[in-house]
């Protein structure tokens, strides 16, 4: 249920939902939808290793970049040359399973040898058959564990709902600048399994809608995107995100984060934290403990003027009092200050003013609060009910494609 999906469909919003914790109630999803030329592969296949890389080590580099080879020749072989039904993941996922190597006999050709050697005849400058022959150089006990790295990564593909909810697509994630739209982007706060999927919408979403707003509507979208990205921590790496958001407000597109702690900021995004952070035009703190947050909260807020009186007094057969009066600093708010912060408080830092010290917003003073689900469960939105799946095909099907 989306507590606001009713409130938003009056107000004439296009609700959108991807699920990844309940697929039966998720729209679909196909990234290769989004790819329109070679630099969109290239953008996939990079999003795709930055959030299914794991616990990876430093020494795995040379296999990260043999694997890229590899996707980003099968996935151009995918899109220049496949049928539109079967341009997605599935393809891409048989393709793996049909290359095959054997070090003993090095004139052994695999179907997916075939297929790009069939291409290099009519195409011999072909940008897949150039990335095919990169990959290949490889001796044949290097390009088998490559094999066996792409197969382990692709494995979630194995699960049938996953090949079903990535086999075509219904977010449309390039029309979210030309209409009032809601997409909801559902994902498990506890298992990270599916969470790769999410980091690739928000990655083609961003891509897609800055290209659209330069190429279509000469710098801005005439429809704010705002995205309203919770568990920032657990969606995943969005590459190059200190880039995108330095240069996205321009494009009428925002993105606010949330996060427990900026720790978990940087465990992400390393030395990039910082640059994240440096360009958001505003920082709401709800309260915490971490220390680190504390501690660069703290220095942010700056320092106040205070009045400082000394007094002294000396008894004896003289006996003198003195009061000295001086100005000095201290912090505004120091770390046990914001670490016992009322909770009904919170600070907001705007770029440009002094920070404000404020009671928390009370929801149910909304103008709108009585049209959500927490007032009434009669308002919650049934994503189920609200689903239009296309004709569930399967792979032994006979069908016609038309392409509109």
């Amino acid at each position: 249920m989306v507590k606001t999906g009713k409130c938003l469909k009056r107000h004439g919003y296009e609700i959108k939902v991807f699920n990844t914790i309940n697929f039966s109630k998720s729209a679909h999803y196909n990234p290769f939808r989004y790819i329109h030329s070679e630099k969109d592969i290239l953008k996939l296949v990079n999003a795709l290793i930055s959030n299914t890389k794991g616990e990876g080590k430093s020494g795995d580099e040379f296999w990260t970049k043999a694997e890229t080879l590899l996707y980003t020749a099968l996935i151009g072989y995918i899109y220049y040359v496949a049928p539109y039904e079967e341009q997605n993941f599935n393809t891409l996922l048989e393709l793996i399973n049909a290359s095959d190597v054997r070090e003993d006999d090095e004139d052994y050709m695999s179907p997916v040898d075939m297929l790009f050697r069939d291409l290099e005849k009519d195409s011999p400058d072909h940008f897949a058959v150039r990335q095919y022959k990169k990959f290949k150089v490889a001796a044949g006990k290097t390009m088998k564990s490559v094999l066996i790295s792409c197969a382990a990564r692709l494995s979630p593909f194995d699960i049938q709902e996953l090949r079903d909810i990535t086999r075509y697509d219904e977010l449309d994630l390039d029309m979210l600048g030309d209409r009032k739209t809601a997409l909801f982007l559902i994902m498990s706060d506890t298992d990270p399994t599916f969470n790769f999927l999410i980091a690739l919408i928000y990655t083609q979403m961003f891509n897609l809608l800055c290209e659209k707003a330069d190429d279509v509507y000469g710098g801005k979208l005439p429809i704010h995107v705002r995205c309203l990205i919770d568990e920032t921590a657990n969606v995943g790496q969005i590459p190059n995100l200190e880039k995108l958001v330095a240069t996205i407000r321009s494009r009428e597109i925002s993105a606010c984060l949330f996060l427990q702690a900026k720790s978990q900021l940087k465990a992400i995004y390393k030395d990039h934290c910082d640059t994240i952070i440096g360009n958001m035009d505003s920082q709401l703190f709800l309260g915490g403990t971490e220390q680190t947050t504390l501690k660069d909260l703290s220095q942010m807020l700056g320092k106040e003027t205070i009045d400082m009186y000394n007094t002294g007094e000396s008894r004896g057969n003289n006996p003198s009092y003195s009061m000295n009066y001086q100005k000095t600093g201290k912090d505004l708010m120091t770390m046990d200050e914001l670490a016992v912060m009322d909770g009904g408080k919170c600070i907001l830092q705007l770029r440009g003013v002094r920070p404000f010290f404020s009671d928390k917003y009370d929801v149910t003073q909304h103008p709108h609060y009585k049209e959500t689900g927490e007032y009434d469960k009669k308002n919650k939105y049934d994503i189920a009910k609200n689903l239009k799946p296309r004709m569930s095909l399967k792979d032994e099907d006979l069908y016609d494609v038309v392409e509109a």
